[in-house]
């Protein structure tokens, strides 16, 4: 008997792609816009996003060029940036504005190592209860008859091994984090 594990192949894919956005938003001495994906900001009473509001280009390897869509919201911009806590420094000039990323020190690579851990974990406990979820399931079906003791043996280790290698893509991943912000 075939068990489907398709839902939790999506879940784990779904955990990944968030663990990947999450890290992207971790901000590592160098210049990206990935780095102000949360940031919202009050444009005509309503709340944005901010890529909705402006234009976001990487000026230099640590300076980000914010061009709004209307120039009289460049206060409510500045004010979103500087509200999102991210530890940027904000100028505004004729053009728009300027996101200058200060040297990381070393205080702050430490926390923000501590950051990229928490969501790391956070993800292998999402995996965990997908996992947990597929276990009862089958043993469900076992104490139904539906289904032999060899068979959940083998479908729990074929589970077990799907999340052993999910497990294995989202160490990567904090491992690469990881060495950009020590860089």
């Amino acid at each position: 008997m075939a068990y489907n594990f398709i839902p939790f192949k999506q879940e784990t894919k779904n955990t990944e792609e968030w663990l990947k956005k999450e890290f992207a938003t971790i901000r590592t001495g160098r210049a990206t816009p990935a780095i102000l994906d949360g940031v919202w900001v009050e444009v005509y009473g309503e709340g944005v996003p901010i890529n909705q509001a402006a234009g976001i280009s990487v000026e230099d390897a640590r300076c980000l060029r914010i061009t709004p869509w209307d120039i009289s919201q460049i206060k409510s911009i500045e004010k979103g940036i500087i509200n999102s806590d991210l530890g940027l420094s904000v100028t505004v000039d004729d053009k728009g504005l300027r996101v200058i990323f200060p040297e990381l020190t070393s205080d702050r690579r430490i926390a923000l190592i501590k950051i990229a851990k928490q969501k790391l974990e956070d993800a292998r406990i999402a995996l965990r209860g997908e996992r947990e979820k597929i276990i009862k399931d089958i043993e469900n079906k076992e104490k139904s008859g539906s289904m032999s003791e060899d068979e959940k043996f083998r479908l729990k280790a074929e589970l077990q091994k799907m999340l052993d290698d999910s497990n294995r893509f989202l160490d990567e991943a904090f491992s690469k984090k990881e060495k950009e912000i020590k860089k």
